[in-house]
């Protein structure tokens, strides 16, 4: 789409985490997000082996998630989460129409 990227960075210099995509000069950082590690509404399933401990993760990798999502948005960026089930044509459109939105 003619979109210049980076993969696998920092967002924030100076803040532990690593974005999928981040598209510098639109202040845009994309995050793809697996069903089992994040918790996803529709195809989440409930570990059978350590089903606690694999819970408590779910739900500390979902706060990390908002967490992140904040922490961005108070330095005027625009964090975007795609689940890994999602059609990835879908969501360059989504990524693109945001990103040239905030040029």
């Amino acid at each position: 789409m003619g979109l210049r990227y980076r993969v696998s960075a920092r967002p924030l210099p100076n803040f532990r985490r690593t974005a999928d995509l981040v598209f510098r000069p639109a202040r845009v950082a994309v995050f793809v997000d697996g069903c089992f590690w994040h918790g996803c509404p529709v195809h989440h399933t409930v570990a059978v082996t350590n089903a606690g401990y694999w819970a408590e993760k779910v739900i500390r990798n979902r706060e990390r998630d908002s967490e992140t999502d904040r922490v961005l948005a108070d330095a005027g960026w625009a964090a975007i989460r795609i689940w890994e089930h999602e059609d990835p044509a879908e969501a360059a459109i989504h990524v693109a129409d945001v990103v040239r939105s905030r040029r």
